[in-house]
Formats: C-alpha cells, structure tokens, sequence
C-alpha cells in the first residue's frame, strides 16, 4: 500500500473557481471533534491547514465541530453568518438547535459553526433509539462521550439536511473527520439526504486499541477480526459508528498505507484516496537564516543543560549534541523502548572510543506527576541566580575598569574586583557545586518505580554517571515556555536540537518527525509510520537528506535497535560542517510538506465526491488522475500504478 506520489497529482494555483454554466463556487463544510478545542493530532491537522484553505476557498470554507465554552473564549469570536448560512441557523433555533457561528482565532481565521450540544441533550434518548432502530448500533448509557458524539452526530446531520434544502442549486461538500464526527453520515444517507460527502479516519479504533495492548499488529493483520476485537475490548459500539461512516460516504480516505491496510481489514472498505498530512512551512530569505535560527535557539538549550549538569561536573558545551524523542505517552507505539535501548548501545559505543563528544537525549512525553522534582528546580534556580550575580557584578567590573583606564593605569584584579563582589562570588560558587548525579527525570512521577521509561533507564544504567558519554533527561509534560525547568517553547526547542529520534511501531502519520524536518532537523522515523511510508515511497535517497526511515517491518527489535544505534553513532562522528551540509539537505525538503502542496490530495478526494453528483460540471480544475490503492472495491474506478518504496536503508554520509 503506497501514498499517491506527489508528482502525479497537479493542481494550478488560485482561488477555487465555480462551476460551468455560472454555477456558483461550491460551499466546503470539514467536520471534526477537534474544532477550536484540542483534543489530539487532527487539531494540529485543521489548524496548520486552515490558511490554506482559506486563500483558496475564502468564506466558502466553514469548520464544524461542538461548543465548548471554555475553549471557545480562548479560540472563537462571533461573527454573525449571513446568506444561506444565516437562514439554516435561524431556522435551527426554531427547533431548538443552537449553533454559534464565528471565527477561529489562528491563523487565517477559517469560519466556524459551534453545535451547542446542551440545546438537544432533551433528545438523547430519542437519538440513541434511531442510532439502534435504523442502523444496528446499541450504545451503553453511562459513556459521557460518547452521549455527545451521538448528540453532535444528529445535530449536524439536521444541520447538514437544512442547509441542502436551502442550496438550491449550489453543490456543497462535507468532509468528516474520525468516528467522533462520523454519526451523521449513516443519518444522512438513511434519511435520503444525498450530497457529497468524505470520511476520513486517521487511525482505527481496533489498531490504536491492539497496538496499545502490545498486540504484534501488523505480523497478523489479515487474521484479525475488526469486530470481534472491538466486542472483546468492549467498544464495539464505536468500532459499529467508525464501520458505518466508511461504508456511508461517497469517498472514504485516511492518512496514509499503513492505515489503509488497517481499514480494509478491519472496517471492509478500501480508501479511494489517500490524505497525507502537512504543516505550514516558514520560508526564509537566506539559507543560512534558519542556521543562525538553530544556533540561538540550542544556546536556550545549553542554557538548560549547564543549569541541570554543571553543578556536578561539566562537559564540552561545543561537542555536545542533543537528540529527543517525543509524542503521547505510548512507550511501544512512540519508540521509547527503542530509542532507550539505542542509547544504551551508543553509551557502550562512545566509552569504548574514548570519544569527546556527549550527548544530552530528550525524552518528551506527558506522565502524571505530583510535582517538579526538588533537585532539578534547585539546580535551575542556583544557575538563573548565578548569572543574576554575575550580570550585576559586570556591570560595577565595567564602571571600575573605565576608572582605572581614565587614571592612566592598567587595571589589576584588585582594581576590578572589590572585597564584597570578591566574597560574592565565592559563596555563590560554594552554593553552586553539588556532589550527587544529576537527576534522570524533572518532576516526581506517580509510581515512578514502574514507570516503563524510567524502568528502561534504570535497567540500563542510564543515569547521568559523570563518566556517561550519554545524558538522558526525562520530561514528563510538554514543553512550554512557562516551565521553570525547560523554558522554552516546543518550536524552539525543536529547532535547537540536533536529531529527532521516532521509531514508532504504531504511526497512522506521525507530526513529530515531518516537525523536525520542516525545521531543519534530521529526524529518524519508522516503515510502519505513515510519514515514513510516505518518506520511502517519495524519495529514494530520503536516508541520505535526513530522513532517516528504520526497518520495523518484518524486524526484530533488536535489528530496529541495531539500525537506529549505527545511525546515530555516524552522526556523533560527524563533524560541524557535515551537520551544517545535512541540516541543509534537510531543509531544502520542507516545501515539500506545505500544506500548499499537501491539500491537492484532498481536493482530489472531494473532486471525486463531486463527480458523483455533478459529473458534467467541472467544480475543480482538470488535473492529472492520482495513483489510488490497488485492489479497491469501490463505486470509482481510477487507473493507477502502484510505486514500489525503496528497501533498504542506509547510513547518513559523514
């Protein structure tokens, strides 16, 4: 299962136009549980797409999702709707329905429809009945969440049915994204309300569910049964909704290969069309800006790594390189387990060699915790404080020597130095010096003595020894710029390291890796992400630019670790200016991942659900026909060729 290849699908730049015939240009409705209010990765997808969308489809273009009030008074202003818009909502509030229409507080500031669910909670049970009655799925009662994906899903099928009354003969579109959103697809399509519709999963339930049990998912996927899993997991009720709105729209996509397969095993219907996923990409005027940005933003970093290690002995900030690894808290499925063990390996490695060079590895992943470890906030604290005094004695050593110059004489240390400043700054280099090992984690965990990463770390003596080419600095919460220990935000931070480490063994995309190399950061990423595949299938020589791809499928752990530790023992070995050559390399791919260049695949998606219904007018321009996946039993029959990905890896070029 491969991704279309960028190449085959063109699109011309500009405004979407309208239809033949003066049909006016099509109204775009996306649906997602994660409109103006985070929940998990397809926020991150809406939100970098949204600009994009916008410049093309302007105020044709509406986001979905349900009202939440206290998100909303962060991310949504009102702005009242007018047209056709306008009428449906008032309408709906007849009914009893309230949507809240506005903007979306980021950039581009796409429009917005918010279903306040607390309007139509009365009918729940009524929704519930339909849900069983029409279309097979019984639901438990006592499931708050799920009670307001049914409420949402009704709700925006009634949405959807008045706004299609109302469009006379302008085509509109809506695009559904994930289970949470997908009740309304089998609603419509029961009641006989026909349009354009697209449904997306960008993970499926019975993947995250088996891969989350450490279930060895793709060495057995053809022998899984979807449902009987589901049932035995007790979600059998929301594996029946997901099942449902694939089978109910016109176009069923998702992410990428890897989650293909998943469908068509698990929910029975092939994707038409697949939807890799994109950033917005900063573009420079001057190469060697974004050089001079990851110079600033690792100073923020050694800034860390002084105020964590130096009190207890210190090491060369010059040939010192900072590796992480980050995403959800999901020790197998993220690659924390091998990333560990690789660490381990690479320390053994660089002792051996006697080599210089130390590395300070990032573990970024939320875990619950009571507090911020004493140690590491004292360290952080004595350091800030260190530099206070330092910054104040400066100045007075400024004032002196310009005294001493004007006298006629050379200034001594006796003449920069008074007594006070003196007993200053040995007190505070007193205070300073700590004789025990830097701590391995910045906050006290609950259960730390089980915690898996802190388990992995202990078991490998992993333990910022002063003789350990190889720190490790576990952070159990994202990373912002409010935190006393690491005060920076994730961009900055990600900007300023040296290489991303992401073996996933369960990816349906995976932000983290295509985060790095939009920056400028070599990144390591698996076969079995949907990045990766998308990497390997779309550059041949991706190890070579810093995209480095691990075998996991059809590997054994210990080859995965074998591969990643030669990876980043070459890269150790690398000097300044290959690393300069190669984040170069690396960034010169970052147009590439622009959501300019990434949403063509959806208007394929959605120029294929139009063609359904308005095959003689020409909604989109003319575009070449994409690659599809092979082997679709599907109601739209495309040619394509498959393109095999590169096998094999290699080491980077040192």
């Amino acid at each position: 299962m491969q991704n279309i290849p960028l190449n085959e699908v063109t699109d011309p730049t500009g405004p979407a136009p309208g239809g033949n015939g003066g049909t006016p240009k099509p109204m775009i409705f996306e649906v997602s549980w994660e409109v103006c209010a985070q929940a998990g990765g397809i926020y991150t997808v809406l939100r970098s797409k949204a600009p994009s969308a916008v410049r093309r489809w302007g105020d044709s273009y509406w986001l979905i999702g349900p009202y939440r009030e206290s998100a909303a008074a962060i991310e949504f202003e009102l702005d009242p709707p007018e047209g056709v818009v306008a009428r449906t909502v008032e309408a709906l509030r007849d009914r009893g329905i309230v949507v809240h229409c506005g903007r979306w507080l980021v950039t581009g500031r796409p429009r917005v429809m918010l279903i306040d669910l607390r309007t139509v909670y009365s009918r729940l049970g009524e929704m519930k009945y339909f849900l069983w009655r029409d279309h097979g799925i019984g639901t438990p009662d006592q499931e708050g969440e799920l009670n307001d994906v049914i409420a949402f899903g009704y709700s925006c099928a009634d949405l959807f049915q008045a706004l299609h009354e109302r469009m006379e003969a302008r085509p509109m579109l809506a695009h559904f994204h994930e289970w949470q959103s997908a009740v309304g697809l089998p609603v419509l399509r029961y009641r006989g309300v026909h349009f354009p519709t697209v449904f997306t999963t960008h993970a499926t339930l019975v993947g995250r569910s088996l891969s989350a049990a450490n279930a060895n998912l793709y060495d057995h996927l053809s022998e899984i049964d979807g449902q009987a899993v589901a049932r035995e997991h007790q979600f059998e009720h929301r594996f029946l909704i997901e099942k449902a709105a694939a089978h109910s729209a016109d176009v069923f996509t998702t992410v990428s290969g890897i989650t293909a397969m998943e469908a068509r095993q698990f929910l029975g219907r092939q994707p038409e069309v697949l939807l890799p996923n994109g950033l917005n990409v900063e573009r420079f005027a001057a190469p060697y800006e974004f050089q001079n940005l990851h110079r600033r933003c690792k100073k923020l970093i050694h800034e860390f790594t002084m105020g964590h290690f130096f009190s207890s002995y210190t090491f060369d900030l010059d040939k010192t390189l900072y590796f992480f690894c980050a995403g959800r808290y999901e020790y197998r499925n993220k690659g924390f387990d091998v990333f560990i063990e690789s660490l381990y390996h690479l320390n053994q490695w660089l002792k051996s060699e006697r080599s210089d060079v130390t590395i300070v590895a990032f573990l970024i992943a939320p875990a619950p915790y009571r507090a911020l470890n004493v140690d590491s906030l004292k360290r952080q604290a004595m350091f800030h404080e260190l530099r206070e005094t330092c910054e104040q004695i400066k100045e007075d050593v400024g004032e002196r020597m310009f005294r001493t110059l004007a006298d006629g004489r050379m200034p001594t240390l006796d003449d920069l130095l008074d007594e006070y400043a003196r007993v200053r700054l040995k007190r505070m280099s007193h205070a300073w010096r700590q004789y025990a090992q830097p701590a391995i984690v910045t906050h006290d965990l609950y259960e730390d003595w089980k915690d898996p990463i802190l388990c992995h770390l202990r078991h490998r003596e992993l333990l910022n020894a002063a003789d350990d080419p190889v720190k490790v600095v576990f952070h159990p919460e994202f990373i912002t710029s409010t935190s006393p220990v690491l005060g920076i935000e994730y961009d900055q931070f990600v900007r300023g390291c040296n290489l991303g480490v992401f073996p996933s063994y369960y990816e349906p995309w995976g932000y983290t890796p295509m985060e790095c190399i939009i920056r400028g950061i070599p990144a390591i990423t698996s076969d079995l992400s949907g990045f990766g595949a998308y990497v390997m299938s779309h550059f041949p020589d991706h190890d070579d630019n810093g995209m480095f791809v691990a075998r996991r499928r059809g590997k054994s752990f210990d080859e995965t670790v074998s591969q990643v530790t030669h990876w980043i023992h070459d890269f150790t070995q690398m000097s300044r200016r290959d690393r300069i050559q190669l984040r170069n390399r690396t960034e010169a791919h970052a147009e590439h991942f622009d959501w300019e260049q990434m949403s063509r695949y959806y208007r394929v998606a959605r120029r294929w659900a139009f063609q359904k219904y308005y095959p003689d007018l020409e909604i989109f321009p003319p575009e070449p026909q994409p690659q599809i996946p092979p082997g679709r039993p599907g109601k739209i029959e495309r040619p394509g060729k498959t393109k095999r990905a590169r096998a094999g890896g290699s080491a980077p070029k040192t």
